[in-house]
């Protein structure tokens, strides 16, 4: 356990060192569910740059500090995320998402977590992604509706795919804002297919709405179609 201790503090005073006090009182206010005082204000640049750093010269630091769970501060999440990133094994990517998505708490480090060697293997990914869409974990729900998002709305695409994240049923702001973020996107990537489940009223009221307002946001649909997507919302 003094390793374990030893370690943390470690990683925490690197974290110190580049802290930005001027974007940790705009950061905290972007993260709501948040604590301010957990969060140190790293930009990202710099945590990914460490991440780095710590994958190539405290190999066998880092993974210690990844196996002891749960993190003190928001900035240890986003660092333990992108050194995720770092993993090239796909099984051992998705063992360390495994243990690591329960502990997620917020919107930003689940949705900054993109490791490459996840796409070099869709077939392996569609499983697990329905094993984390059933999670009674808030992020880990929203994480697996973005990897959809990011890795199945192109050639990867099945109408089926909408229907997955269209039957998550849950109360949670993040979750459902993460299903309309998924729409709109399936909009701008298969408007054909998807433009169905609005004219059909086939989501819920707010899904459906918010679907439409991020659309109309969007720099990837057209005018006319935004123009046509205004006159679906619903009451």
């Amino acid at each position: 356990m003094q390793a374990n201790i030893n370690t943390r503090s470690f990683i925490q005073q690197q974290l110190f060192d580049l802290q930005d006090e001027e974007y940790k009182a705009f950061h905290s206010k972007l993260m709501p569910t948040i604590h301010p005082d957990v969060i140190i204000g790293v930009r990202t640049p710099a945590l990914r740059k460490l991440a780095k750093t710590l994958l190539k010269t405290n190999a066998t630091d880092i993974r210690e500090f990844m196996s002891v769970l749960p993190h003190t501060y928001y900035e240890e999440n986003n660092l333990h995320a992108f050194c995720i990133e770092g993993i090239r094994d796909y099984d051992e990517c998705i063992r360390a998402l495994d243990l690591f998505l329960p502990f997620v708490d917020n919107w930003a480090t689940c949705d900054c977590m993109v490791p490459k060697i996840l796409a070099k293997y869709p077939e392996h990914l569609l499983p697990q992604i329905n094993k984390w869409l059933d999670s009674e974990h808030t992020y880990t729900v929203r994480y697996a509706m973005g990897l959809l998002m990011r890795y199945f709305l192109d050639e990867q695409f099945k109408e089926e795919y909408l229907a997955l994240v269209a039957g998550v049923e849950s109360e949670e702001y993040y979750i459902n804002m993460m299903r309309a973020w998924y729409f709109a996107t399936a909009l701008a990537k298969q408007y054909d297919t998807t433009l169905p489940w609005l004219i059909e009223n086939r989501l819920d009221i707010w899904t459906h709405n918010k679907t439409i307002q991020k659309a109309v946001e969007s720099y990837r649909i057209t005018k006319e179609q935004k123009d046509y997507l205004k006159t679906l919302k619903r009451k």
